[in-house]
């Protein structure tokens, strides 16, 4: 049975409940967005505090990224069987010891352990999918699954604040400030925020599986993302983590690589790090709302190939070249200057937040009642690829020595989806 209209029919009892959806679960999520991105702003201070190198660093960034990637299917899963909203909730709470942990935190696997922890909160963004696919409106989901995916915004969050937090009182201080607004929207959440309705039954014969979490359920469930059935899933999850992989690293990895790159303060590369979230998430918002009136399948080739230009100029290092000229050598050098190198940084987070938002409405339109098995796939796809690329921009660092080789794998990574792209328009699946 269609969880969809069930939630339709009692939001249109409750007119209030949408915007209520709307609003607080972008919050949530931004929060817990901007729990992550804590080690992203004070990785460099915890550096120099307890000496660890740059794939230490890397992995304290890759961490939370990757129990998302493990728990965003479970999760997701979990929110269809009990609702979005109680575990927007419980990963609300679950997430607050690991923040006081890292506030009192000493030696370098405390604080792995506690991203770790972090990570568990991927489980709000899962949920909320299912939530705002549930509540959100009919004719504007589109919009409403943009606003919601714009708590990636949450990063900017933690660029401006964090830097002022911790030169004014300490970094410490840091993860308790977020307990605190974790805690509170937690509250907010509980008091006005009201769970799905639902009239499923243990026999009912949906493509999810009823609401029964029993063992042979989740088998079943887990069952339709096997190949040849699932491989239409799989291919709209490989796109959408493509966009929401890049991008949470990038997130993660900008204030530390504009920092090293030139030579900038933690304060002055977070903030110019935060152009490219801010770009990100209007893009989102904007791509949504594009995918409310026109399919993604028309503007995934524009927006795949922007940002294809964009890597392929990021991926350019500072290089000089001698000329043997007629008088003599000839020597100049060519480097991009900052405020080139962030304009390209905000024009292709705006293209991948219209990609992330349009796939998003994509996703609801074509598989509106398996909302949690399929977005719970893309995101976990999407954890797990931006887990993996703060450790490839280290080792790309230290093999082939050049700053810029991580925006290089990007750009592979790119073709390769695009291919998968041309290979099922070729083959009349798209």
């Amino acid at each position: 049975m269609s969880l969809a209209p069930q939630a339709h029919l009692s939001a249109s009892t409750n007119g209030y409940q949408p915007l209520v959806v709307v609003l607080l679960s972008p919050l949530a999520f931004a929060l817990v967005f901007a729990c992550w991105t804590l080690f992203a702003v004070l990785g460099m201070e915890l550096k120099r505090t307890l000496g660890f190198d740059e794939f230490d660093f890397a992995l304290l960034l890759a961490t939370p990224m990757l129990t998302a990637a493990l728990a965003s299917l479970p999760q997701a899963r979990l929110a269809r069987w009990i609702g979005g909203r109680r575990v927007m909730l419980g990963c609300l709470l679950l997430i607050c010891p690991f923040l006081w942990w890292i506030s009192v935190a000493e030696h370098y696997l405390e604080f792995l352990l506690a991203g770790g922890g972090l990570g568990l909160g991927a489980g709000s963004l899962a949920a909320g999918l299912v939530y705002v696919a549930a509540w959100g409106p009919r004719g504007r989901i589109g919009l409403a699954l943009g606003l919601y995916g714009a708590g990636t915004l949450g990063a900017g969050l933690s660029y401006w604040l964090l830097p002022l937090v911790s030169q004014a009182y300490g970094w410490r201080l840091a993860p308790r400030l977020y307990l605190l607004l974790v805690l509170l929207v937690a509250l907010l959440l509980w008091l006005f925020a009201e769970d799905e309705t639902r009239e499923e039954t243990k026999s009912s014969s949906s493509d999810d599986g009823g609401s029964s979490f029993s063992r042979r359920r989740w088998r079943r469930w887990l069952a339709g993302l096997m190949p040849p059935s699932g491989w239409q899933l799989w291919r709209l999850a490989l796109y959408y983590s493509f966009f929401y992989g890049a991008f949470v690293a990038l997130a993660l990895w900008l204030p530390s690589y504009l920092a090293a790159q030139y030579q900038l303060t933690l304060q002055q590369s977070a903030l110019w790090a935060l152009l490219f979230i801010l770009a990100g998430g209007l893009g989102q918002i904007l791509g949504g709302m594009l995918a409310d009136w026109r399919d993604f399948r028309a503007l995934r080739w524009w927006v795949s190939a922007w940002v294809l230009i964009c890597l392929f100029l990021l991926s350019y290092p500072p290089f000089s070249i001698q000329i043997q000229g007629v008088h003599g050598e000839v020597a100049f050098s060519v480097s991009t200057p900052l405020w080139a190198f962030d304009s390209l940084l905000v024009l292709m987070g705006l293209a991948m937040g219209v990609g992330k938002g349009s796939l998003m409405r994509l996703i609801h339109r074509d598989h509106g009642d398996n909302m949690a098995r399929v977005g719970g796939l893309a995101l976990a796809l999407g954890g797990l690829f931006a887990g993996v690329l703060p450790m490839v921009f280290v080792l790309g660092n230290e093999w082939i020595g050049i700053r810029s080789a991580g925006f290089m794998f990007l750009y592979g990574a790119l073709v390769v989806c695009m291919l998968v792209m041309l290979w099922d328009h070729a083959s009349g699946q798209s």
